[in-house]
């Protein structure tokens, strides 16, 4: 049978020797290596402006860490897998609200998300990844090639952070700057595929990216730049005329001569029209023309956070719960509410044509104006805000597992079935024997039926997931795909065997404090 090979992410690492490691490592440990990604706080907040600015165009502009390649082609899949003691866990952190669900639903958990970094080819990628619970909940684990670059002889990679929940230039749960990378010494100093795995702290997170309005003077808005706005508001016929007066203000003010009255139609002289949010039924029963109550355009699609779109659904029922339809528009909530299995929300507004005739009052106004300021705030730890996954080492093989990440890359054959968008998972058991792939010195790799694509390079594998608390323990990385049955294709994908030396490299990283990279916020 012909087997094709493809290292999820990238080649083989260049033999190199990793950084000095920070202070709080585990030096003393030969097994553990680490290396600095942003050791000052000064280095996180550059990164930080670089994936954020112009609305986080850094972020979108990535895309799958992947390498297409073919020449590895012999897999060997036989004997079993010895551990190096006796097995262990680590319990998860922050387990979600239980929740009755349906068999056929898989809950994603909110620890998953993307890992972003810039290669050494000055190139953006994204690799996936998942909070991992520790003694000061700032811990990610993801796959060792996604942390280093592997053809750039063993440096570590640029900017890296961690976005959980990542959804097209969303960052629902804030930004995480990564600090200091854990790896095993072999896979830093020997390219040893069997240590394909990277557990980063990372600093507080950052989030709110907020344009904060501030109000300006005329000459400060017309020499800005950046988003702006002059908003009119309505003053006294006294404030009218007084500023009117000061040659410093005089410009400001202005007077309307007449204002919008009782609805008309669109045949009388001067009649204006105005939108009004409807719902969807009384949308579809419109008119399309010109008249009151005629359609106005086409229904406008918002996409929103699931925190937004539950507060709107809130309006509607109070007593809404998962377990119930979602309600139907009501007058005061007239949008149309989707969500789909990942959270990813849109709010669908239908509008129909309200014609006025003008007024005969006269109304004074004043113009404001406005720069719009990008704010960043403090949001706390990674697993305060989504909790953390267990982890357990030298467990059996063979039990189930579910995994999650974001496959975007092409099979072999051109085909590319996944957006890399939302997440995805794969479930089944894992290999009774060893996948061994001599030229990647991989002796120990567990495998897992899954025909996924690259990006989904440092997918976490679940052992023992509980889809009501959306909560498992990490048990292996996504480190290696694989086309078993020749078709240009991946349909398995490999592992590391967590063992006890992975837990020495988990356990250092584990216990090592991060900090913030600004003041946090008041609450």
């Amino acid at each position: 049978m012909k087997r094709i090979l493809l290292p999820a992410g990238g080649a083989l690492l260049a033999t190199g020797l990793l950084a000095a490691g920070l202070a709080g490592a585990a030096q003393a440990d030969p097994d553990v290596d680490n290396a600095a990604l942003a050791a000052s706080e000064q280095k996180a907040a550059e990164i930080l402006d670089f994936w954020t600015k112009s609305d986080n165009a850094a972020l979108r502009q990535a895309t799958a860490y992947y390498w297409d390649n073919k020449d590895v082609k012999k897999i060997v899949q036989k004997g079993g897998y010895v551990a190096d003691g006796k097995p262990g866990s680590t319990p998860p952190i922050g387990a979600e609200k239980t929740v009755t669900v349906k068999s056929q639903n898989v809950n994603l958990p909110k620890s998953i998300g993307k890992v972003f970094f810039e290669g050494r080819d000055g190139k953006l990628y994204w690799c996936s990844g998942t909070s991992i619970q520790s003694n000061y909940r700032n811990l990610v684990a993801t796959a060792g090639h996604c942390v280093y670059d592997i053809a750039a002889n063993d440096e570590v990679v640029s900017r890296w952070v961690f976005v959980p929940g990542y959804y097209q230039g969303k960052t629902p749960w804030g930004i995480y700057v990564g600090k200091q990378a854990f790896t095993h010494y072999d896979f830093s100093n020997y390219e040893d595929f069997d240590r394909d795995y990277a557990f980063v702290t990372v600093y507080n997170g950052v989030g709110g990216y907020l344009n904060k309005s501030k109000q300006v003077t005329k000459a400060e808005f017309d020499a800005y730049k950046g988003n702006k706005d002059a908003k009119d508001v309505e003053v006294s016929k006294e404030e009218f005329r007084k500023g009117r007066l000061d040659p410093k203000t005089a410009e400001y003010y202005h007077r309307a001569q007449g204002s919008k009255s009782e609805v008309a139609g669109p045949d009388f002289p001067g009649a204006e029209v105005a939108q009004l949010e409807v719902t969807e039924d009384v949308y579809k029963a419109a008119k399309v023309g010109k008249g009151n109550g005629y359609k106005f355009g086409e229904p406008v699609v918002e996409n929103v956070t699931y925190t937004q779109a539950l507060a709107y659904i809130k309006k509607q029922d109070p007593t809404w719960n998962a377990d119930k339809p979602l309600p139907k528009p009501t007058a005061d909530a007239p949008a149309t509410v989707w969500v789909d299995r990942q959270g990813n929300a849109t709010l669908t507004h239908y509008y129909v044509q309200m014609w006025y005739k003008p007024g005969t009052d006269t109304k004074y106004y004043r113009t404001d104006f406005f720069i719009y300021v990008h704010e960043i705030k403090d949001v706390g730890r990674l697993g305060d805000n989504v909790g953390g996954q267990g982890f357990a080492w030298n467990q059996k093989t063979g039990q189930y597992v579910r995994t999650f990440g974001y496959p975007y890359a092409k099979h072999p054959d051109g085909s590319k079935p996944y957006s890399g968008v939302t997440p995805k998972w794969c479930y089944g058991k894992t290999g009774a024997k060893a996948t061994k792939v001599p030229s990647l010195k991989i002796e120990e790799h567990i495998s897992l039926k899954c025909a996924v694509t690259g990006g989904y390079n440092g997918a976490p594998w679940l052992l023992k997931y509980s889809n009501a608390k959306r909560m498992g323990y990490v048990n292996g990385v996504t480190s290696v795909l694989y086309d078993t049955d020749g078709n240009d294709r991946w349909d398995y994908m490999s592992s590391p065997y967590f063992d006890g030396e992975t837990n020495s490299v988990y356990a250092a990283a584990a216990n090592v404090w991060s900090g913030s990279i600004i003041p946090k916020a008041d609450s």
